[in-house]
């Protein structure tokens, strides 16, 4: 029996009678701790059984086996896992006062924190447990410590609009004011999270209007959520917390915020006239124009914003002109940088494809993608998403082609003119990020961007998928084929390594099935792209390696074998192209071998002594017998028979 992880099993299910019946069987106090402190899934028995409740266990193991009470492990809330979590950390989140209360007569660091730097406090807070939290206060956890990403306890429960714990910690004079790593403060969590209430109160306290990073006032957070009453109390001319203008274009961006999100577009026009009376008053106030310098955009069908009511009331019968202007509103308040700028163009642009309109929804993506990549850096989360969504879009189209759409419409195909721009934008992105390895140092921030790295590329191989399927179609002329040839041609030439030390070979002969579905055009980009046999022998023919090893010495040839289903075509296209099939990687395994220990029906897909020359079995028999080589053999030969 592993009493490592009867233990753990036994601590998660809060059976103290079988734990006690374990570690009883355990004289050595050496083997006791042991067995209290092993993890299994990086956490401790103590751990799991504070997360899970487990009083009695915990007791247990506390004070008879002395675990170690500050030891942590990691935990599971809600689908995320958190790393570093202390047994009081675990136990506050979950709600379990009795076990905080324990833990903390044992002695527990009240103020430690998991490897996010989130102490017991604010995790109480986050899910609201009240009593844990004033317990944790009267038993000196500070306030005011922050998580890595510079949010205290006080922006955590103003933002998940937890009142009594708000009121609380304001009475402790907690500050109202301070900043995260991105500048939002308290009021700007509860201008998003929409209590009224709390807003109330911060603002009673001294809360100011402050900017974040992305020059975000409260207000205009509340806008961009669509929390109307927030807004409406903050403009309150009785208040005097804002100006004329950052009043109007709180209502102007909650008019687009009506569009995007509510689809109420006689509630947006409403709210866009009281922006309007506010900028030419009744009164004989100086008027406030809207600004006559503001670019118009091709992708918004080069939309002017209305000047007067009338001109308002005249686009309310044209509800795509409605929903230009609401983007065009967004970008001209948010500017380019700000996440719900390009985030609602590409929403835009879904709810265009859905309908069958592909033409409307590309040039707003394009937009958006080209928002994205002059202001974001390189291979940001957002530039990939917006990649994907492409990718994922063409596929669906060259799949689809012919049939109707949602709407009806006939999926039009897809075309190099189509596929080309987004692809050299791909490159792009690939060429910044490889410029960005150049400089990184850190093992650590170098392995995250290979890992982003390897993303981008694999969406670029989706791209070049639907490209390298064009060829195969009657009408393929040959300004297509030179063109497409072109583009992939310069994803081979750029010799990229990513993640194992894998080439773009290595990657499009890893992948998997393609998962594109209908509507999913906002989703996050794969991390392993579908292995084409078009894409393959059209790569192998441009001049990538069929030989190039990886940091494990696999072969393309290696990576393909073992896909289950293997990719009969794939294999068959690298054999032709050069690769050996009794080539070894570093574990001393050959495709041959791989492709028989799975079960893989190799005579099928193909014959090994085809491609079995003189050459290997030469070179094999040198190696198996271990035969003296280095100067009987002529140089040249020696690679050949170390890869056999």
């Amino acid at each position: 029996m592993d009493f490592k992880i009867a233990v753990f099993n036994a601590a998660r299910d809060g059976n103290l009678t079988r734990l006690k019946v374990y570690l009883h069987s355990w004289r050595s106090m050496d083997d006791l701790n042991m067995l209290v402190g092993a993890k299994v899934g990086g956490t401790t028995p103590l751990v799991i059984a504070c997360r899970n409740g487990h009083y009695d266990v915990a007791e247990y193991l506390i004070e008879r086996c002395k675990a170690d009470i500050e030891q942590p492990g990691s935990v599971t809330f809600d689908g995320e896992t958190i790393e570093g979590a202390p047994p009081l950390w675990c136990a506050a989140a979950a709600g379990h006062l009795p076990l905080v209360r324990l833990l903390v007569r044992a002695g527990a660091n009240v103020n430690s924190t998991t490897r996010t730097h989130s102490t017991p406090l604010r995790a109480a807070c986050f899910d609201g447990h009240y009593d844990i939290v004033k317990f944790l206060v009267e038993n000196g956890a500070d306030i005011e410590i922050a998580n890595r990403h510079g949010h205290t306890c006080l922006m955590i429960a103003c933002y998940k609009g937890h009142i009594k714990i708000a009121k609380y910690l304001l009475s402790l004079n907690a500050d109202v004011n301070r900043k995260s790593v991105k500048g939002n403060t308290a009021l700007h969590d509860c201008a998003e999270s929409g209590s009224l209430h709390i807003l109330k109160m911060l603002l009673g306290h001294g809360a100011t209007m402050d900017v974040d990073s992305y020059g975000m006032t409260p207000l205009l957070a509340a806008s961009v959520t669509g929390h109307t009453h927030i807004v409406e109390h903050l403009i309150s001319v009785e208040y005097g917390l804002v100006t004329r203008q950052q009043r109007i274009d709180a209502l102007e961006l909650l008019g687009a915020t009506y569009v995007d999100k509510r689809r109420d577009m006689v509630g947006a026009l409403a709210l866009w006239k009281r922006a309007m009376d506010d900028r030419f008053p009744a009164d004989g106030s100086e008027p406030i124009p809207k600004p006559k310098d503001v670019p118009r955009i091709e992708a918004y069908d080069f939309a002017v914003e209305p000047s007067d009511s009338q001109q308002l009331e005249e686009i309310l019968a044209d509800p795509d002109a409605m929903r230009m202007q609401a983007l065009v509103i967004r970008e001209r308040i948010l500017g380019p940088a700000h996440p719900d700028t390009s985030y609602y163009v590409r929403y835009r642009g879904a709810v265009y494809a859905d309908a069958g309109r592909f033409a409307r929804c590309r040039q707003l993506w394009h937009h958006a993608l080209d928002m994205q990549r002059a202001v974001l850096p390189p291979l940001s989360p957002l530039t990939q998403s917006s990649l994907y969504s492409f990718a994922e879009l063409f596929s669906y189209m060259q799949l689809e082609h012919g049939r109707p759409s949602t709407r009806g419409r006939i999926v039009p195909p897809v075309t190099i003119d189509d596929v080309e721009p987004v692809f050299k934008k791909a490159l792009s992105e690939i060429d910044r990020g490889m410029e960005m390895l150049d400089v990184t140092k850190f093992s650590i921030d170098r392995e995250q961007t290979l890992t982003t790295l390897q993303r981008v590329l694999v969406i670029s191989l989706q791209l070049a998928t639907v490209m390298s399927k064009l060829l195969a179609e009657p009408d393929c002329t040959e300004d297509t084929v030179r063109r497409i040839h072109k583009q992939v041609y310069s994803l081979v030439k750029l010799d990229i390594k990513v993640r194992q030390g894998r080439s773009a070979l290595h990657v499009a002969c890893s992948g998997g099935n393609s998962s594109t579905s209908r509507g999913a055009w906002l989703s996050a980009p794969a991390d392993a792209a579908p292995a084409s046999a078009a894409l393959v022998a059209l790569m192998l023919r441009l001049g990538a390696p069929p030989d190039a090893r990886d940091a494990a010495g696999n072969t393309p040839l290696h990576l393909a074998a073992k896909l289950n289903p293997c990719p009969a075509e794939v294999v068959r296209e690298l054999l032709a192209h050069g690769a050996h099939i009794d080539t070894v990687n570093y574990d001393g395994e050959t495709p041959a071998e791989i492709l028989k220990t799975s079960q893989q029906n190799i005579a099928t897909m193909v014959n090994p002594l085809r491609y079995t020359t003189l050459k290997c079995l030469a070179a094999r028999t040198v190696k198996n017998y271990r035969l003296p080589y280095r100067h009987v053999v002529p140089q040249c030969l020696h690679s050949t028979i170390i890869t056999h």
